[in-house]
């Protein structure tokens, strides 16, 4: 059957927005600078303002702002990173990339994110360099216990951001409680961009530069390399420019994400299918997840009705064949390995109609 209700529709955000990214675009192609010019600047300018955070670094993607945040944290091969094995591999990628260990850590099953009861054991018994906390589908770790755990021994946080722009826990965005934290903008996040994009946000003024050097290839000055690990990995003039309109519309299109996944919330009712915890300005409903022991039957009852979805994600790190005869994929995870034969995401994006989400609603309760 013909999709009736698409999982995501890209056009729709950027249709409405037409005038204004036209514009834009050709702004930036008359300046004549196409990279590290003053939309990116002034980017990193209002995504600082808007995070509360001292530093905004502009970058190519998300990937490499984990990767070089970790870099600029001093790990390096060898080390011990922690991490979870339930967010599509990213935060693995970058331990990986530089010769470090990913040291596994289980999740709730309610929440889907780092479970903290288990961390302090975790950090006391292996000698860790960092911890990346993941805010996953748009709902934010509990950051001030998760801090306190770490600082206390000394252990510094990366909060991988890339599903959590503009979520707010205790009056603080994401990505500022934390050493760093880390965005990406790739099209179909909260903030995406027309292309590739990411950042890292920081108040430490030494991280900051360090970010710095490793986006142009560990240069201090021009041609003269002083870190190594460096790269080429710079946001573009363009995108820049794109995330600086879309940055305008942030928590509008967030306040949308919530409105809808409260009503997934209210009007699902299948005792075969688990809808996730209700939070408020904590999550920022970047996917809409839910359980179901019969995933697969739910998804061809979906697929019948036009209705699109998707699962994220569904091999856990530590089973990824690519990954499963080096360290630290031996581990037992039993939460990890549980959701990913159950958890299942329908339509959540600020464009879908209300007519839309009536019909996921019909299709799930139907089934």
């Amino acid at each position: 059957m013909s999709q009736i209700v698409p999982f995501n529709d890209l056009l729709r955000q950027n249709n409405a927005l037409k005038d204004e990214l036209t514009d834009t675009s050709a702004r930036v192609v008359a300046s004549g600078w196409y990279v590290l010019g003053t939309e990116n600047q002034r980017f990193e300018q209002e995504f600082s303002a808007y995070c509360g955070s001292d530093h905004t670094i502009g970058l190519a993607n998300g990937s490499d702002a984990l990767e070089l945040g970790l870099r600029a944290l001093g790990v390096t091969s060898g080390s011990v990173v922690v991490t979870v094995a339930n967010a599509g591999g990213y935060a693995t990628t970058a331990i990986r990339s530089i010769g470090a260990i990913p040291l596994y850590i289980d999740v709730t099953p309610d929440r889907f994110l780092l479970d903290q009861s288990k961390l302090g054991a975790l950090l006391d018994s292996h000698p860790v360099s960092a911890v990346v906390a993941t805010h996953l589908f748009g709902r934010m770790c509990e950051m001030a216990q998760l801090m306190a755990i770490c600082t206390s021994r000394s252990i510094p946080v990366i909060e991988d951001c890339a599903q959590a722009h503009g979520a707010v826990m205790a009056g603080r965005k994401a990505g500022t409680f934390g050493d760093l934290g880390c965005f990406s903008f790739y099209p179909t996040k909260n903030l995406g961009a027309l292309g590739d994009g990411g950042a890292i946000v920081t108040s430490n003024s030494d991280i900051s530069e360090r970010v710095r050097s490793l986006r142009q290839y560990g240069w201090k000055n021009k041609y003269q390399i002083m870190m190594r690990g460096g790269r080429n990995s710079r946001l573009d003039e363009m995108q820049a420019a794109f995330l600086r309109v879309k940055l305008r519309y942030l928590d509008e299109w967030n306040i949308r994400r919530r409105e809808i996944a409260t009503r997934y919330k209210l009007l699902l009712d299948n005792s075969k299918v688990t809808v996730p915890v209700h939070e408020c300005e904590s999550y920022v409903a970047h996917l809409f997840v839910v359980r179901c022991v019969d995933r697969e039957a739910l998804r061809e009852r979906l697929r019948a009705a036009g209705i699109g979805n998707d699962i994220h994600y569904p091999i856990p790190d530590h089973h990824q064949p690519g990954w499963r005869d080096l360290p630290g994929s031996d581990l037992s995870l039993p939460i990890t390995e549980q959701l990913s034969k159950e958890i299942l995401s329908l339509p959540c994006y600020p464009e879908l109609r209300d007519d839309e989400i009536d019909a996921v609603i019909r299709a799930v309760n139907g089934w």
